[in-house]
């Protein structure tokens, strides 16, 4: 037997020359692959957006193609002359209704209507008579 002379068999060291090159081999690998891989992942979701925002303008090119298709027909163009412009067939009396007015005690009735009727310069006396009196007398 070798080495029967007391002592203690020497152990190897954990980390040997091969095991830090490997090490430094795969850290490198992994910086190297790194900065692609981010670039690669944010070029995907770049292109999903751009396929959202070509799915979104296609959308919109059909409903205007719809919306022409929909001017191109002439109902549909006199039915909006009439709506929008107000515009009549020969003999028609066209008319545009304005929101009912009530009754004479609305107009007359409350303070603020009888303002509102009298002219700027009658209001601004009147304000400035209101605050004259309100002022104390010295």
């Amino acid at each position: 037997m070798s080495g029967s002379t007391g002592r203690p068999a020497a152990r190897r060291p954990r980390l040997t020359g091969r095991a830090a090159v490997l090490a430094l081999v795969l850290c490198s690998l992994v910086a190297a692959l790194a900065y692609p891989t981010r670039q690669f992942i944010a070029q995907r979701s770049q292109i999903a957006q751009q396929r959202a925002a070509q799915a979104q303008a296609q959308a919109q090119v059909d409903e205007l193609r719809r919306e022409k298709a929909r001017w191109q027909d002439p109902v549909f163009v006199a039915a909006q002359a009439r709506e929008r412009l107000h515009y009549g067939y020969p003999g028609e009396t066209p008319f545009v209704s304005l929101a009912p007015t009530t009754g004479a005690g609305s107009a007359s009735g409350t303070p603020a209507a009888a303002q509102a009727q009298q002219p700027w310069y009658d209001s601004l006396f009147q304000s400035l008579d209101t605050a004259d009196a309100a002022t104390p007398a010295q």
